[in-house]
This record gives structure tokens, sequence and C-alpha cells, in this order.
């Protein structure tokens, strides 16, 4: 018998009939939970079986086969399926919304898939990693394959999401729920605002485009929107357009107190998650099939969220 305690051997009562069902080493497995959750526990930070058998040998001073470990690591697909399956809150307060692409082998190619995921914030203030999706490269007609799950499985209505500036997905959250007011993440827009700028104007640009998202109301933003334009226009005017263009999802924010302007204009929680994520599954180049992807991310995903413990 292998457990975190060493390798031991047992005798296993057995009687005529084989009836007897040994309770706490089960028949047929000579490893034991606190070690099968150290396996999973390595295997959710990213290491792969060659590392994790090692890595228990030096442990333990006692073989572990690829097999074993593999039977262990497989058992959390049926976790997967019900966590992903199960029923969800009616209401949510804002829900934020974004992929992360992964590398994966289809066909003797290796093409990009993004795995989507959401989050939503609860009535009580706390966050709740609502469900991930795998599909090919991010795109607001998968999108709305995410919502109509999210809807299937008891969310009624999301009172704000929070996205990043994807074409067509405003239209694709409200053609599922119309209620929903939709912000794009200002700090993307920032950000490709300031792709386009020479180096030498960045610093006082970036100032000048902050006076439009600190502002104490909408009108203010407008109108310092307006100014911004007026000096930047003839030199970036495709910066403009894209804030002139996006203008009615990128101040929602507006409309609510300043306390919680801030977890509304940006997608940075999601985005932390997802570095997480990059840092558990980091030493994965690719991955052989979809099914290798999906474990380690959802693994990635508990481990990150164990501190998800005080609301917002």
């Amino acid at each position: 018998m292998k457990s975190s305690f060493g390798e031991s051997e047992i005798k296993v009562p057995r009687d005529r009939e084989g009836s007897f069902e040994p309770t706490l080493v089960p028949k047929r497995h000579n490893i034991i939970d606190g070690l099968e959750n150290i396996i999973i526990s390595f295997y959710a930070k990213g290491m792969n079986v060659s590392d994790i058998e090692q890595q228990i040998h030096e442990m333990y001073d006692f073989e572990v086969s690829n097999s074993t470990i593999s039977r262990i690591t497989n058992a959390v697909t049926s976790e997967v399926m019900s966590w992903q399956n199960r029923p969800l809150e009616d209401l949510y307060l804002i829900v934020w919304m974004d992929g992360i692409v992964f590398k994966v082998r289809e066909n003797s190619k290796v093409i990009n898939k993004t795995i989507y995921l959401a989050v939503g914030l609860k009535r009580d203030g706390r966050k709740e990693v609502l469900g991930m999706w795998l599909g090919k490269n991010e795109s607001s007609a998968f999108w709305i394959s995410v919502l109509t799950d999210l809807k299937a499985r008891g969310v009624e209505d999301i009172l704000i999401t929070a996205t990043d500036n994807l074409n067509g997905f405003t239209q694709t959250i409200r053609s599922v729920f119309p209620e929903s007011q939709t912000q794009i993440c200002v700090v993307h827009q920032i950000r490709n605002a300031c792709k386009y700028v020479v180096w030498k104007d960045r610093k006082e640009f970036s100032a000048d485009m902050k006076h439009i998202y600190t502002a104490p109301t909408k009108q203010a933003a407008e109108a310092a929107l307006n100014d911004f334009a007026g000096k930047w226009e003839s030199k970036y005017s495709y910066v403009i357009a894209s804030w002139r263009n996006n203008w009615d999802e990128l101040n929602i924010f507006f409309e609510f107190p300043l306390e919680i302007r801030k977890i509304i204009y940006t997608t940075n929680l999601i985005e932390n998650l997802n570095g997480k994520i990059r840092k558990y599954t980091k030493n994965k180049m690719s991955f052989p099939t979809d099914d290798p992807v999906v474990k380690p991310v959802y693994l990635a995903l508990k481990e990150s969220t164990k501190k998800w413990t005080m609301p917002i």
C-alpha cells in the first residue's frame, strides 16, 4: 500500500464468496486518498506525468507508474462534468467574460483553441467561476452558446456584463439577456489606443486620455473626450474614432457610484485569473487533444479560487 506515509504491506481479509469490500483500501487499489490528492495537486500546478513520478519517488522512495498517475488524474474528468453542469443562481450583479488561448493538436496540425471563462458576482458580493467552455478562436458566435448554457443552468438575468472589445459581442449578449448592460473594458480600450501612438507622445497622450475615464460624470467625460479629440484627432484619428464608435458601451460605469466603478470598467479580475492559469500551464507548449486542456485548466481554477473567501 502506497500513501503519504510511505510504502506498507497489508494483508486484506477475504471470504469464499468474495463479498467482503475493504473500506480503507478498496479492492484493486494500492494508493490511498492522501497520496491521490497530492498527485492531483502536483498536476494542478502544471507538472506532467513524468515529473510527478519523479517527485513521488524523491519524496516517498517508492515508484508510482505513469498509468497509475494517469488513472488518478483522469478521475478529474467526471468532476469537471458535474461542475460544468451544476445549477447557477438566478441573478448575477456583474459577469466578467474573457477567453484564454491554447495550442491544441487536431488532425496532425497544431491550432489555436480558446477556453472561454465567465466569472459572476453574486448578490452577497462573492465571486464565482460560472463555467469554462472550449472552442475555436474567440468569436461572438461561440459566446452565444456560452450565454445560452448559462441561461439553461438557471441564470435569469445579469445586470452588467464586462467584456473586452470583441466585434458583435454587445448584440450577442442582448440577444440572450436583453436587459443586461454591457460595459467594454476601459483598460483594453486604453491599451489598444496606445498601440498607435509614437513613443515621444505617449506620456502626454495617456495623461490627456485619463481625464475621460476619471471624470466625475458622464457629461464631464464627454466634454473631456471632445477636448481630447480637439488636441489629437489630426494626428491619431483612428484612436479618436475608436473612442467615439464604442462610446455607448464605454460609459456605462458612469451610472454607478464611485465606489464600484473600478470593478465595472475593467476585466482585470478575469485577466488576473487567466494569468494564474497560464502560470500553472506554462510548461505545456501544446496539448495532444481537448481533454488534456480542460483538466489542468479546471484544476488551476480550483487552486486559484481557494482564496476567494471575502466579498468584494
